[in-house]
Order: structure tokens, then sequence, then C-alpha cells
């Protein structure tokens, strides 16, 4: 059985566990921000804009999001993972910042001109998607993934806590109608950017960063290295973002809506998850060997919240929900189980393959479940609709994080093995 107070009583005895219980803190308290400022708009919202409001603002955001995976690429970990290990020197913290800035400036360039040629091809895409884009600039000016490498989520925190206020307070007085839905992508934009002024400057001045000119072969490199994370990355935009798209077309902007609310409180927790997840990350980057103690911390909350959702899914709609989304309480329970395999992707993708430098296993295996998510999309979202979407994509984080989970455990035995043959190997020649 797992001991939780003596799992506490080790943390708190070392550096490195009062850093982490810090850390967890305060994105815990972000976290608590996170559920908060949500539960207060989202009861305005599905009164004044409605279920097709819902709808429309959902399938803005899943186009958007392959364009910010683009603009992305997978430097949120990689990233994350190179400063966390070099954190002590300056000038190599500086050069990996730099090159990653200007990366993600160019891919934000390439991501913007790959939009305009879905709106020119496809006509569904003209409506509102330049105010969307804006999600992709706002999000790359608030670089989060640098204070997660420094182990400083106070500054994320904080930050964060801005952006949510001043996005809730323009909510409330600037929407007023079902026009007005087109605004809530806009008021999310302009609180990421005056987060992200915020803390360029705390990067630049307090911790002395220096941004080097843009060198081009130095910008080709770093998109390289992470090719195999970015890949990792927008593949599960085939079954996740993709079926969301998919019912756009076949159900309309109602069955997006009725997804979308359903989603809403799974998508909740899975950011509670992800709040373990990027605690842990820049941790485990330098001591792998506490993989064990994270991953039973992180499954067994897991279990407790699918479980937890599973049950109160009607409480939860209808109180937070007019009567027209009634119909999304089955969403919520087929997608709360989901979070269970999310949590095993995290813990054995992100926080075990990645860190370990088995990025091309990792690719390989999101890109097989990601294709069998998109093949599955179309006759579950054509036969059933919303419900149909919910499955496919609970299906397909299910197959990806059981095989992920597998060929982890196997790669850490493999490992574990010759680290013991290794050891014998070694006091054989002593004795």
């Amino acid at each position: 059985m797992f001991d939780v107070k003596k799992y506490f009583n080790r943390i708190k005895k070392s550096k490195d566990g009062r850093t982490l219980v810090a850390n967890f803190g305060y994105l815990s308290l972000l976290q608590i921000a996170g559920y908060i400022f949500p539960l207060i708009t989202m009861p305005y919202l599905a009164r004044v804009i409605g279920v097709e409001g819902f709808g429309k603002i959902a399938f803005a955001s899943a186009v958007v999001v392959w364009f910010q995976t683009v603009a992305d690429w997978g430097f949120n970990y990689t990233a994350t993972r190179d400063v966390a290990k070099n954190r002590d020197d300056e000038v190599k913290v500086s050069e990996i910042f730099s090159n990653v800035l200007w990366s993600r400036c160019l891919l934000t360039v390439f991501s913007f001109i790959l939009l305009l040629l879905a709106i020119f091809i496809v006509p569904i895409f003209r409506e509102n998607y330049a105010v969307t884009f804006l999600l992709v600039p706002g999000h790359i000016m608030f670089p989060d993934w640098f204070f997660q490498a420094m182990e400083k989520m106070k500054y994320i925190t904080i930050l964060n806590l801005l952006s949510k206020l001043l996005f809730t307070i323009a909510v409330f007085i600037f929407i007023k109608n079902k026009s007005d839905f087109i605004l809530q992508p806009l008021f999310n934009t302009l609180g990421y950017i005056v987060s992200g002024i915020i803390s360029m400057y705390v990067i630049l001045y307090k911790w002395k960063i220096k941004i080097k000119q843009p060198d081009f072969t130095s910008i080709l490199t770093t998109i390289k290295g992470s090719t195999d994370v970015f890949i990792n990355n927008i593949m599960p935009n085939l079954y996740n973002s993709f079926s969301i798209m998919l019912l756009g077309f076949f159900g309309g902007p109602v069955s997006n809506g009725l997804l979308d609310a359903g989603n809403r409180f799974v998508s909740i927790s899975q950011q509670f998850m992800s709040v373990i997840s990027r605690t842990f990350f820049p941790f485990l980057s330098r001591r792998i060997d506490k993989h064990n103690l994270y991953s039973k911390l992180n499954i067994y909350i897991a279990v407790v919240i699918s479980a937890l959702l599973f049950i109160i899914a009607p409480f939860l709609i209808k109180l937070f929900f007019t009567e027209e989304f009634y119909n999304s309480v089955t969403v919520l329970r087929i997608m709360s189980i989901s979070i269970l395999f999310l949590s095993l992707s995290n813990v054995y993708g992100t926080n075990y393959m990645i860190i370990q430098g088995f990025e091309k296993q990792l690719r390989n295996i999101t890109f097989v479940s990601s294709l069998i998510g998109f093949a599955i999309s179309f006759p579950l979202i054509y036969f059933f609709d919303y419900i149909g979407a919910a499955l496919t994509i609970t299906i397909t984080r299910g197959i990806l994080g059981i095989i992920i989970a597998y060929r982890a455990i196997e790669v850490k035995r493999n490992h574990e093995s010759h680290g013991n043959k290794l050891s014998a190997t070694q006091n054989n020649k002593i004795i």
C-alpha cells in the first residue's frame, strides 16, 4: 500500500522536497483560481451566448490549437528540460532562451501564413478566426516554461492570476449579447499579453537573461531538436481537436456546445493534473530515481477525480448550465474516464520517456494511436454526434495511455536490469 504520511515526511526532510511542496502550493493556488474564474463566468456565458455561442468558440479554439501547437513546437518540454539541467549556467540559459524565443516567433509567422491559406480555401474558417488566432502570439509572449524550468512557480501563479482576473472582469463588462461571443477569446489573449510583458521584464532584468541576436542556423538546430516532441504534441489533435472540428461540420455549433459544456469540467481536472506534472517535470529531469513516488501520487489522484466527476456529473451540469445543456451529462461521464488515461500519458510519457530521451519511441506510439483515433472519429461522430466525439476522445486517450505506460515500464525494467548487471560487474572487478 502507498503510505501517504511516510511519503510527505520524506519530502519535508529534503531541500528538493521543500521546493516541490512550495511549487506545488503555488500551482495549486493557481489551479484553484483556474477553477473559480471559469465557474464564475460559465453560468453567465451560458445564459448570454447560449449553447450555439459555446459551440462556435469551441470550434474556433479547435482550429487555432493546431497553429498554437506548431508555434510551441514541443519547446514547453524540451526547453524546460534543458534549462532545468543548466540553470546554474547563465550563459547557457540565455542561449537556450534566445533560440527558443526566435524559433517560436518564426513558427508563429509560419502558422499565420497557414491560417490565411485555410481561410482562403475553406469558407467556414472565414468567421472571426483572425481574433482567435491572437491566442497564439499571446501564449508565446508568456514564457511560463522558463519559470517552470527555474522551479519558480510563484511567478507563473501571480501572472496567471492577473491574466484570469482581467479576463473575468472584461467578460462581465463587455459580453452582453449572443453576437459578443467572439470577445471571449480576445479577452483571453489580452490577459496573456499583459502577463507576457511583465514576465519578460522579470526574466530580462531580475534574472539578467540576455536575448541574443537571432542566428538562423541555431534556430533551425533548436527546431530540429524538438521535432520529435512536436510530432508527439500535434498528433493527438488528429482525434482531439479534429473531433471537435468534424462535429462542427456534421452536427453544427449546438452539438459542439454540448460537447464543450461536458468537457469543461474534464479540462479543469486535466489542468489540475497538469499542475502535478509541471511541478515534478524539472525535478524529475534531475532526479529520475524519484519517478516511482511521483507515479503513485499522480495515478491515485486521477482515479479519485475520474470517479468523482462520473458520480456528480448531473449535479455539475444542472448547477452551472441552463436546461439546453442538460444532454452534456453523458458527455461528462464518458470523458471523466479519460482523466485516468491522461494521467498515464503524463506519468510515463511526458515525465519519463521525454526526460530519459525516448522521444522517438513516444512519438511513434502517439502517431499510431492518433491515427486510430482519426479513423474511428468519422463513423462515431457521423452516427452518434456529440456522444461519438466524446467516445472518440476517450477511447483514443485510453489506447495512448495504456500503450505508453506499457512501453515505459518495459524500458524502465530494462534500464534497471542493465544497471544491476553493471553494478554486479563492477563489484566482481573489485573482488
